[in-house]
């Protein structure tokens, strides 16, 4: 099967009666437009063209094809165009909830600008919590989630991996040490989730482990946590984009296992079908290279 993309450069070189002149139109070397025309040529089975001393002329087969080129040619043109009048419609307010640490990460990256060209109409308003928002009471347009998702009315895509460790700070670490192993936690002091995150992972993680861990103060966030850690309050499971990054941590366990997940990137199936919403879904997804590093570090 040939490439549809080399029809250009045969119309190209039927317009202008040579590779110089179409390489010129299409902005690209002489060498690569004798090139693709000859890649046609072998996958039709058939010379398109003849050089002559006035220049090149399409063959019979050449001339049978060229109609079917343009209406090619036409096509794209009628979905390009089609494209671009989407993306300018598209209006509005795509809310979007994740952690805020991770609200940070993404507006000083330049993934934001890159959308903002694409959809100039459409305003992206984080809703940060490190609790899950129920879609149902509309409270979000889509989620950007790390850990098991129990809600079989959602649709997602995976976007990278969550790895946790646990952090403590050199002040703390010089008054009471660090641990070794698992089984060294107990003896430490800890900050932990407040009663509003009970099921969290980490919480649970630590009261298999070391249920007799003394948490000496609480948060309802790793934000939360990352300022208690730093203060020097306790040891804190945290997430390793998080904690590596932070000058004043220091990782004393870990990767721990048990609390690796993966994030995604999630909606309800009605939401994504929303142009606003599915604007924002697709573009996340199109540029997980980009999402990877700044959820993962």
């Amino acid at each position: 099967m040939f490439d549809w993309n080399d029809l250009k450069y045969l119309l190209a070189v039927a317009r202008h009666k040579s590779t110089t002149a179409a390489s010129r139109a299409l902005q690209v070397n002489q060498s690569t437009v004798q090139r693709r025309l000859a890649e046609l040529e072998r996958c039709l089975g058939q010379a398109l063209v003849q050089r002559h001393p006035s220049g090149y002329r399409l063959t019979t087969f050449g001339e049978q094809l060229l109609p079917l080129a343009q209406q090619v040619e036409q096509s794209v043109a009628a979905l390009t165009q089609h494209v671009e009048t989407f993306h300018r419609e598209v209006t509005g307010v795509v809310r979007l909830t994740c952690p805020e640490p991770l609200m940070y990460r993404i507006t000083n990256s330049t993934l934001l600008e890159r959308f903002r060209a694409r959809y100039p109409g459409l305003e992206v308003e984080f809703v940060m919590s490190d609790k899950y928002l129920d879609f149902a009471k509309g409270e979000v347009d889509i989620a950007l989630r790390s850990g098991d998702t129990q809600d079989n009315a959602l649709v997602g895509r995976k976007v990278g991996d969550s790895l946790w460790a646990v952090y403590a700070s050199p002040k703390y670490i010089a008054r009471r040490g660090q641990p070794d192993r698992v089984e060294d936690l107990e003896r430490h002091d800890w900050v932990g989730f407040d009663d509003t995150m009970p099921n969290h992972r980490a919480t649970q993680w630590l009261q298999q482990v070391a249920p007799g861990a003394h948490v000496v103060a609480r948060n309802n966030s790793v934000l939360g946590l990352i300022y208690s850690v730093r203060a020097g309050v306790g040891l804190a499971a945290l997430p390793t984009a998080l904690g590596d990054t932070e000058p004043d941590l220091v990782r004393v366990l870990g990767p721990i296992p048990e609390l690796a997940r993966i994030w995604r990137v999630l909606t309800t199936p009605a939401l994504r079908r929303t142009p606003r919403v599915a604007a924002l879904f697709d573009f996340l997804v199109d540029e997980v290279d980009a999402l990877r590093p700044i959820i993962t570090g």
